[in-house]
């Protein structure tokens, strides 16, 4: 979608008194080359998707020349070059910005994170870290980190005869939301939807995304019954919220299908197959409900 009437005027940020010039980076935390790192060191580059910009994104979605970075030795700013789709900074469509360590720039489908301060390497391999662990577009854990706590939580729940539950749900026709809104707005809903349900999450359950559209919460501790009467407030939840992009209201639903270890149901692999299983239950019997 254009971003062309949509100003937004340069934000000034209290900037601190030490210049980022020399101590500046971006890291791919989302798309293509995730993890590479591109230092700041000279006034300026060009992000896009022609083979002559400092940074090329080869995508339908990125423009020829998208945006540029600006290193004015005391800051750092981004500045977009009329692009078709828009640069955004932590999720908000910008003409211009000035950059604070930490910031997250989206250009097409690729995430950028910004890092400045004084020990770059060791901010750099911090991230390179943490992607190990969480996915870049929704800041929510990713399946690696989900399979390995599963195992671990099944484990514990059979070793002392503890409930264990697992949710599995997925936006019901996002596809059709990615076409009619774009992909841009398909990306906001799956991260708002992240960042809806992690605030209402207990502190030991685990939110994750599994895959595309699809997400699991581990819930330890908690019996088939409760798991389903949690599956159905979050499903409420969820078809409660405003998804609004570009000032465009997006409707959005989810279904959900529960699994909870028993004698039967007792290593991962089956945990994970019954709850998919009734999540394509809850999608044959007309969407936007739980079966478990």
């Amino acid at each position: 979608m254009s971003q062309k009437n949509k100003t937004v005027v340069t934000v000034i940020h209290n900037l601190t008194a030490k210049p980022t010039a020399k101590e500046a980076c971006v890291v791919v935390i989302y798309g293509q080359d995730l993890g590479k790192k591109y230092n700041l060191e000279n006034p300026s580059l060009i992000i896009g998707r022609s083979s002559k910009c400092d940074i090329q994104i080869d995508q339908e979605s990125v423009s020829r020349n998208h945006a540029k970075i600006v290193n004015s030795g005391k800051r750092v700013l981004i500045r977009d070059l009329g692009s078709t789709n828009g640069t955004y900074v932590n999720d908000q469509p910008v003409e211009e910005w000035i950059l604070r360590d930490g910031d997250l720039v989206k250009i097409g489908p690729t995430i950028f994170k910004f890092l400045s301060g004084g020990n770059i390497e060791h901010s750099y391999h911090e991230e390179i870290y943490r992607l190990t662990t969480v996915d870049g577009l929704t800041q929510i854990f990713n399946k690696r980190y989900f399979m390995e706590t599963l195992e671990r939580e099944l484990s514990r729940a059979l070793r002392y005869q503890r409930s264990l539950s697992l949710i599995m749900f997925d936006l019901d026709k996002f596809k059709n939301i990615n076409d009619t809104y774009g992909h841009l707005a398909g990306d906001y809903v799956l991260k708002h939807l992240a960042s809806v349900l992690r605030s209402r999450i207990r502190r030991e359950d685990v939110l994750a995304r599994y895959g595309g559209e699809e997400f699991a919460i581990i819930l330890p501790e908690i019996d088939a019954a409760n798991a389903l009467v949690f599956a159905e407030k979050i499903r409420r939840l969820v078809e409660r919220t405003q998804f609004t992009f570009e000032n465009i209201d997006i409707p959005v639903t989810i279904s959900i299908g529960v699994s909870t270890v028993s004698p039967q149901v007792d290593r991962t692999e089956e945990l994970i197959r019954v709850a998919d299983e009734r999540l394509y239950e809850a999608k044959a019997s007309g969407r936007n409900c739980c079966r478990g």
